[in-house]
């Protein structure tokens, strides 16, 4: 056993330095910036909720978090961007259920599958889909609005920000669930739907507190329900859809933060600690609430399970609609 000593303590030290110089590694990440790919335009609910991770981000790496606003197709276009990306951590995104449970189903050929080709990093938070009118619209509550439209059909329309995004599927489950005919119009984001409702162009938009609250707070758009199963904090006054007269309407909006497929396992550990730590700053949860968001920062595996029961869902809500991208 003698020759066989010196040997023991030369592997024990070498695993040592090993172990350290890979913890070592995944704390220096990153050692340059790191860009937040956000599929939507600039002021949208996605993006203001990416500058305030990404801003809370760049403090804790002391390397800033550039969010990178590639709007189109639903969210589609700048999601592919990640779907064909190198897993090396340096290019994130920040989908959505429009991104990640709704757009690949609207087409005949999907543009990505959204359970394969990404690396789900964590739920980064979930908000309240708000239904609203526009000031000119004559109808002061739900049932009011779909008895208008129902006189009306095919003349009344909704805009959203993009064919297979959330805010277009919703108005297609209110068309399902309330039987009513509104022809809906696509633009690159909601933030550009609000002038052509200030000008009546536009009678009808889901979209979150985080815009709307605004233009509700101005009297420029009235909110007539929330879409999810408890009423909005931001807004108490309004019902939820169910209270409106449409029961079985569940549409909240979540928020995921996105990596390329086959990540590091390290690396996703690295980056889901960070953001959950971002989450959970004060500063954070309190900018949060005032923008109608609950922060989640669940596991990459819970996020996992989360996502395919969303899939499951709104591809369901996709077929009954019918509505197509191509």
């Amino acid at each position: 056993m003698g020759p066989y000593l010196p040997f023991k303590p030369l592997m024990t030290a070498l695993i040592s330095a090993l172990a350290t110089g890979g913890a070592h590694a995944a704390e220096n990440f990153p050692l340059k910036p790191v860009r937040m790919v956000v599929p939507f335009p600039v002021s949208g609910a996605t993006d203001i909720l990416a500058r305030v991770v990404s801003q809370k981000l760049s403090e804790q790496w002391r390397h800033q978090v550039i969010v990178d606003n590639r709007p189109g197709a639903g969210g589609t276009l700048g999601s592919r961007i990640l779907a064909s990306g190198v897993p090396d951590g340096y290019t994130l995104l920040l989908g959505t259920t429009s991104t990640h449970a709704i757009g690949p189903y609207l087409y005949s050929q999907r543009p990505y599958d959204p359970l394969t080709d990404f690396s789900g990093i964590t739920q980064v938070a979930t908000s309240p889909m708000v239904m609203m009118v526009a000031s000119q619209v004559p109808a002061q509550s739900l049932q009011e609005f779909i008895a208008l439209a129902k006189a009306r059909p095919g003349k009344l329309n909704f805009g959203s920000s993009g064919i297979g995004t959330q805010f277009h599927l919703s108005g297609e489950l209110l068309k399902l669930i309330a039987g009513i005919n509104i022809v809906h119009v696509p633009y690159k984001g909601t933030a550009l739907v609000y002038p052509e409702m200030f000008a009546g162009q536009i009678q009808m938009l889901f979209d979150l507190p985080i815009v709307a609250l605004p233009f509700i707070k101005q009297g420029r758009v009235r909110p007539l329900g929330v879409g999810s199963a408890k009423r909005a904090a931001v807004l108490p006054d309004v019902p939820t859809m169910a209270e409106a007269g449409i029961p079985g309407f569940d549409a909240d909006l979540w928020f995921g933060l996105f990596a390329p497929a086959k990540m590091a396992k390290e690396r996703l550990a690295r980056i889901h600690g960070e953001t959950v730590r971002a989450l959970n700053a004060a500063d954070v949860k309190e900018r949060l609430a005032t923008l109608g968001a609950d922060p989640v920062g669940n596991t990459p595996e819970a996020f996992s399970v989360f996502l395919r029961a969303e899939n499951a869902k709104w591809e369901k809500v996709v077929k009954a609609s019918g509505a197509r991208a191509d």
